[in-house]
């Protein structure tokens, strides 16, 4: 297969974690005979210093034109800290989601057996926990109309959705959850809000399509709960984008670091993979980010295309690293594995898996991990 891959990196740890993942998508082009290319361009806070614009005219002309984009992550402390910055690094992402039609997050939560005791959770809590987030990503209120008073004393955002908003997203959500272990749950807030009783109503009407996936329900509130005390319930989860974006940073906690949780933002034509965690700008440049989160949305890339096998030997490399202790240090604080050392070892794995073997007693930090 050929893909041509825009590469926007963004700032902070973002080109770091991306370099990492073009490096197994380069491993795994080479293994199944893919033909792979990456372009890069500028998005975010480095796009504002050089061209005055979150998400220059030539980067979103790049997005058009490729099969796929991995993106890596968009912050800086300058315009975090400003809250009067009429320009910021986050309106690149809005603006490419909107401009590329990006309207469903997908988001997979997984707890690793190896690193249960990593989480602030107690492991016979989130133990056996996989979950599929599915999160409307162009509508709600993040989108909606907003106002402040010419005193600057009142603001309003409003939270609008269609039902064709509702239904694209929900498809998804339902064809995962067949795939899968066929539950789906919709978190709203029907119980006060015109927005979730649309959703609810339309979800329900859509349900007989799919009978062998079984639907409930749960508010936000309730949910945000039980997220926590039982997240191992759970299959496919489907929520408007505010309720998403607030769950899904939620249960990041489960597998024990964020820098573990990959995501894809899909819609018709176009689609965008990026790890769920910021730009970090106090580890820039120190070899501590943890890649996997980027390296698990490459592989999110793979599944999109069709590459079922490529994508299972990313994720088995990335499981090999995790079990035998070769991460970074918010998951092996006494290790000294850098970045790249933890690119290396998945790259390595790939790349011999099916004729060498691992001797966990040789690894060692900046020696090769394979033999």
């Amino acid at each position: 297969m050929n893909l041509h891959i825009a590469v926007l990196s963004g700032d902070g740890i973002g080109p770091e974690v991306t370099h990492q993942s073009i490096k197994i998508l380069t491993a795994i082009a080479e293994k199944y005979q893919h033909n792979f290319t990456f372009e890069e361009a500028l998005v975010g806070a480095i796009a504002i210093d050089k061209t005055g614009a979150p998400l220059p005219e030539q980067t979103l002309n790049l997005c058009l034109d490729a099969d796929a984009i991995l993106f890596g992550a968009i912050g800086d402390p300058k315009y975090d800290n400003n809250p009067s910055a009429k320009v910021r690094p986050e309106q690149g992402l809005l603006a490419l989601r909107k401009s590329l039609g990006l309207y469903a997050n997908i988001r997979p939560v997984k707890a690793y057996d190896s690193l249960l005791s990593k989480s602030p959770l107690k492991e016979e809590i989130i133990k056996n926990t996989d979950v599929m987030i599915y999160r409307e990503l162009t509508g709600g209120i993040y989108f909606g109309k907003k106002t402040l008073s010419e005193d600057g004393n009142e603001a309003s955002d409003l939270c609008s959705y269609s039902k064709e908003e509702i239904e694209r997203v929900a498809h998804l959500a339902f064809k995962s959850a067949q795939s899968r272990r066929k539950k789906l749950t919709l978190i709203d807030k029907a119980n006060v809000l015109e927005t979730s009783r649309l959703w609810r109503r339309i979800v329900t009407e859509m349900a007989p399509q799919y009978p062998d996936v079984v639907l409930d329900f749960l508010f936000v509130d309730n949910a945000a709960m039980q997220m926590v005390l039982n997240p191992s319930q759970f299959d496919v989860v489907l929520t408007e984008n505010m309720f998403g974006d607030i769950i899904s940073d939620e249960a990041s906690v489960i597998g024990g670091s964020i820098g573990l949780l990959a995501s894809a933002s899909i819609g018709n034509k176009y689609a965008l993979f990026e790890p769920i965690h910021g730009s970090y700008p106090q580890a820039t440049g120190k070899g501590i980010a943890n890649p996997i989160a980027s390296i698990l949305s490459a592989a999110m890339l793979l599944d999109h295309f069709g590459l079922v096998e490529e994508a299972e030997t990313v994720r088995d490399a990335v499981e090999r690293a995790i079990d035998l202790e070769i991460c970074t240090p918010d998951l092996n604080a006494r290790g000294g594995y850098s970045t790249e050392n933890v690119g290396t070892f998945i790259e390595e794995f790939i790349e011999n898996v099916d004729t060498l073997h691992i001797n966990s007693g040789n690894i060692s930090v900046g020696q090769s991990t394979i033999i």
